[in-house]
């Protein structure tokens, strides 16, 4: 029988329609009945294109005796994180501040007033090595929201409150963002493999654009992007026979692709390397910005 999903416009909403959880869209009817029923909200926001999503999905949500756990503790929420980017951006604030890392699906467990207090990503099945199953986690999260609710509330407040102060302020001094913003790139650079971070492995076209605005504004950050450019193209993220790049690698050295390829990562990328051959005077980067956009 169709769920609450059955009426939206979104493609990725109408997959989840026919799911045994019981999901409300994003509004206030979901709230309500949250604070009705005085259980926590589940949020779980994912798109259409994701593979993890359509994983846990299958694993979880079309699972009948994993939808009636949901059913019976939480009030569950399915949000497409490209209809509401701005529930996204927020909420996505909140997994990485409380786990130190982002990505979809995006679970987030909160009070019946919209404030965050346990997240992650992916929870699998079956319980493995430094994962919980996923009714492992919906269990713990009930026992303590009836047993240990202050600390709960007090978490999520002191979280609200953090991810209020992060929020732009209304003057804003634009050489200290910039100086900021490249401190933290060179930080967080890598520079065996380029790139930011460890595995799995994202281009980050939004940063390496950055990378390559400073470069032409004579920035020291040339050698980071040249290096993180070429490191790409030459690993296994990059597709060497029909051109373009997957969304990520699952290694640090760019090596083992995740086989999806978006839309909007290739266009970033394309325009990236087209611009880094006219910084550099490079023809290898304008072959890779060729290859991808034709």
């Amino acid at each position: 029988m169709p769920n609450r999903l059955s009426g939206s416009t979104s493609p990725y909403l109408l997959q989840h329609a026919d799911n045994p959880v019981d999901w409300y869209p994003w509004g206030e009817e979901a709230f309500a009945d949250a604070r009705a029923r005085d259980v926590p909200v589940l949020l779980s926001v994912g798109y259409a294109a994701c593979h993890w999503c359509h994983v846990m999905a299958h694993e979880s949500f079309e699972d009948a005796a994993t939808a009636d756990v949901m059913n019976r503790l939480f009030v569950n929420v399915k949000v497409d994180r490209e209809e509401r980017p701005d529930v996204d951006r927020i909420y996505m604030d909140a997994v990485q501040a409380l786990s130190g890392h982002g990505g979809w699906p995006m679970t987030v467990f909160m009070s019946p007033d919209g404030r965050p207090f346990f997240a992650g990503t992916y929870f699998p099945k079956a319980d493995r090595p430094g994962h919980p199953a996923f009714t492992t986690v919906l269990n713990r999260i009930s026992e303590a929201w009836a047993e240990r609710r202050p600390d709960l509330e007090e978490q999520a407040e002191r979280l609200t409150q953090a991810i209020r102060r992060d929020l732009p302020s209304t003057t804003v001094d634009r050489n200290a963002v910039w100086d900021g913003a490249l401190a933290d790139l060179h930080e967080r650079f890598d520079p065996v493999n380029g790139g930011f971070g460890t595995a799995p492995k994202f281009p980050q076209a939004p940063n390496l654009e950055l990378l390559a605005r400073a470069t032409a504004f004579g920035e020291d950050t040339g050698p980071m992007l040249s290096q993180s450019l070429d490191s790409m193209a030459a690993g296994g993220i990059y597709d060497h026979v029909g051109g373009g790049f997957c969304r990520y690698s699952v290694d640090a050295a760019w090596l083992v692709p995740h086989f999806e390829k978006m839309l909007y990562d290739n266009a970033l990328l394309g325009r990236l390397y087209l611009r880094s051959g006219q910084i550099f005077e490079a023809p290898r980067f304008t072959r890779v910005a060729r290859h991808t956009l034709d």
